[in-house]
């Protein structure tokens, strides 16, 4: 992928994540290829946090529910090494309780939804944590068609 043709949308804005909270939904109908969701956390207490992507059937976040199993690489220092390691694929993951600062990447096949259903946006969702923690995340996406620049994934 090169940077002409990929959308970079924060779905999940830098914040202290103490309860946990959902990031806003983004619509896939204009997209092709894997999602890339990028999820970040500084971690500043020992306590572990929890990404979880969930399909939805609208940009409102409604009719959410688990995604199937997907790869997962992770960083769990970025202080020491940017290199992402593999994770076994899941529909979640947890980091540890290392307070360093850590990168969590989803990578998602659209087809890979419950797109008979009706499913076709993602969001992410955090676990209760502890407030020193800040959370984030960013999608990537690929437009469907080359030169698409500026669409708007927070339209059903």
């Amino acid at each position: 992928m090169n940077v002409q043709s990929v959308e970079c949308i924060p779905i999940l804005d830098s914040a202290a994540d103490a309860s946990g909270r959902s990031s806003r939904a983004i619509s896939l109908k204009n997209f092709t290829g894997l999602v890339r969701l990028v999820c970040t956390v500084n971690q500043g207490n020992a306590a572990t946090v929890a990404f979880t992507p969930e399909q939805c059937t609208a940009v409102a976040g409604t009719g959410n529910k688990a995604i199937p199993a997907v790869p997962i690489y992770t960083s769990q220092d970025l202080a020491t090494t940017t290199v992402m390691t593999r994770q076994t694929a899941a529909a979640s993951f947890t980091t540890s309780a290392a307070t360093t600062s850590k990168k969590v990447e989803f990578l998602i096949d659209p087809a890979s939804l419950d797109v008979a259903g009706g499913f076709d946006c993602i969001r992410v969702t955090t676990g209760a944590s502890n407030a020193a923690n800040i959370t984030a995340c960013v999608a990537v996406l690929q437009p469907k068609h080359k030169g698409d620049v500026n669409l708007n994934a927070r339209v059903d």
